[in-house]
């Protein structure tokens, strides 16, 4: 079964953020649409005082009713999006395995997912994270450049203040995510 597995986020502010920032943990349920993503853990926190911040998230398993039956296996990708003022100004992208361990039934799968025997296998140290540049005062809407860069699973730096605000862009660190395999079932 599921034991909550943890994973968090560093992050680093060169000033004061009076207002909350919200991180989600989002599960993929299916590629054709966001109608199968499901919100596992939702944290508001705030205000952030400037300095070196780690984000932790719990969170229980999807829920397999609310996934297409064609798309329980396969690849998928867990999120963790974080959002100032209302605007995203981090994503940070898992994927996930979903497979059986048994080799008969990956070579001939039952036409009902046997749950109970589909273990998820995480990329957790190769996490995908797109920067969103947004105005931390808020007197402004998201910025549509986006940078999307692979996460090297220690630090990663970002040290160049934009000059479209007066607080410095926050530097995200994606340390690798501890989640077990064996705990990853649905």
């Amino acid at each position: 079964c599921f034991t909550k597995p943890s994973s968090g986020i560093n992050a680093e502010y060169g000033d004061d953020l009076p207002n909350d920032i919200e991180c989600k943990v989002v599960y993929v349920g299916s590629a054709e649409s966001e109608q199968y993503d499901q919100v596992l853990d939702s944290i508001l926190v705030g205000p952030v005082p400037a300095g070196r911040h780690m984000f932790v998230f719990k969170a229980d398993a999807p829920d397999p009713t609310k996934i297409p039956t064609n798309d329980i296996l396969g690849v998928t990708i867990v999120l963790i999006v974080c959002s100032y003022l209302g605007k995203e100004f981090v994503r940070v992208g898992y994927y996930v395995n979903n497979d059986y361990l048994d080799n008969e039934l990956r070579e001939n799968p039952p036409e009902i997912p046997q749950l109970d025997k589909v273990q998820k296998n995480i990329l957790a140290s190769n996490p995908r994270v797109t920067r969103f540049k947004i105005d931390w005062d808020g007197q402004e809407g998201q910025q549509p450049q986006e940078q999307q860069i692979m996460a090297e699973p220690e630090i990663q730096q970002h040290n160049q203040p934009s000059s479209s605000h007066h607080h410095d862009e926050p530097i995200v660190q994606v340390p690798p995510v501890e989640m077990s395999m064996d705990a990853m079932a649905f």
